[in-house]
């Protein structure tokens, strides 16, 4: 009952996020006024509706990503009954990613900044 619950809060607030900060009619407008277009798609309302199809597409993918990071450290120590990585969450384990990520990143951006810094 805790795993569904838990799938359905992140699904929901997936939802909700996107809902709150996407606005298809605002880019649609934006695009038409800076003579953006979606190929295949004509201006206005249809590219309203290509723009809500493509993104509901899309949070539903990404809620499944988040529920399956988020319920992998669960299954896991349910399935090995190796309980000393409990506090190691989804959440947890994507704000590591993304710091390595970034890490990587910066190490990668001053190793070039001193390549150049010896040519000169």
């Amino acid at each position: 009952l805790y795993n569904f619950f838990f799938c359905f809060l992140i699904f929901f607030f997936t939802y909700f996020y996107t809902a709150i900060t996407f606005n298809p009619v605002d880019i649609a407008d934006n695009l038409k006024k800076y003579g953006g277009f979606i190929t295949g798609v004509r201006p206005g309302e249809p590219t309203v509706n290509f723009l809500e199809s493509v993104i509901g597409k899309l949070t539903l993918f990404g809620a499944f990503f988040l529920a399956l990071v988020a319920l992998v450290p669960i299954i896991t120590a349910n399935v090995t009954n190796v309980t000393s990585f409990m506090g190691l969450g989804g959440t947890a384990l994507l704000i590591l990613v993304g710091v390595a990520m970034d890490l990587v990143k910066q190490i990668d951006a001053h190793i070039i900044s001193q390549k150049y810094e010896g040519l000169l």
